[in-house]
């Protein structure tokens, strides 16, 4: 397995034969003019997760790209793809995409505020035989999948706070992590968290932030 952070929550996976994009959001510009994708994924619908200008574009230039959302993200950004190209993926649900099998998890968004409307958010487990499990949970540390090898771990978010993140982490026990949702964060404070994730948990932070894939 291949791992690329290209930019705040936006990850290629490249493993088994398949190229796989998850949330291709408006904080980050690096997977702009991606080719050969076999399938885009998309934890739920804001823009930091899902950029309604850029990705209409970038599923036009991979056209046999399976594009597989959160449910109610299509009814409220428009991908620009037909509604049969389109796989809506609820928490519980699986879906194969080459070796791998795909389990969406969760299914809420973590609360900003009480007087926010909730919207749905679905974790992404990828496991294939003889490749590291990755989880990439979205927006929202509810969900804790077991026998977890390499986990994205929102750096910073509105709806979350540092104590938060770290009893995450030690929950799913993955062996290694690198964080993701860092798009608000400058050089001292995205340090700051990798620091912090280090010095309080037993799992091994990758720091991805130069955006070269990283062999796993």
């Amino acid at each position: 397995m291949r791992i690329s952070h290209l930019g705040h929550s936006a990850v290629l996976v490249e493993g088994g034969g398949q190229r796989l994009l998850i949330d291709p959001g408006a904080f980050s510009s690096s997977w702009h003019g991606l080719h050969d994708l076999d399938a885009v994924l998309i934890t739920h619908l804001h823009p930091d997760h899902v950029d309604p200008q850029h990705v209409p574009a970038l599923l036009a230039a991979n056209p046999d790209a399976r594009v597989v959302v959160e449910p109610g993200v299509p009814d409220t950004v428009d991908l620009g793809v037909d509604e049969g190209r389109l796989i809506r993926l609820a928490a519980g649900q699986e879906l194969s995409l080459g070796p791998w099998q795909l389990e969406a998890v969760g299914g809420d968004h973590a609360v900003i505020h009480r007087d926010l409307p909730m919207i749905g958010n679905v974790g992404l487990v990828l496991r294939a035989e003889g490749e590291p499990t990755f989880f990439h949970p979205g927006d929202s540390l509810a969900a804790v999948p077991s026998g977890i090898d390499l986990l994205a771990v929102p750096a910073y978010a509105p709806w979350a706070a540092m104590k938060e993140h770290i009893d995450f982490i030690r929950a799913v026990g993955a062996g290694r992590l690198f964080p993701i949702h860092d798009g608000l964060l400058n050089d001292r404070g995205r340090a700051m968290v990798v620091g912090r994730f280090a010095e309080m948990t037993s799992t091994e932070v990758l720091d991805l932030a130069s955006q070269r894939p990283q062999e796993l």
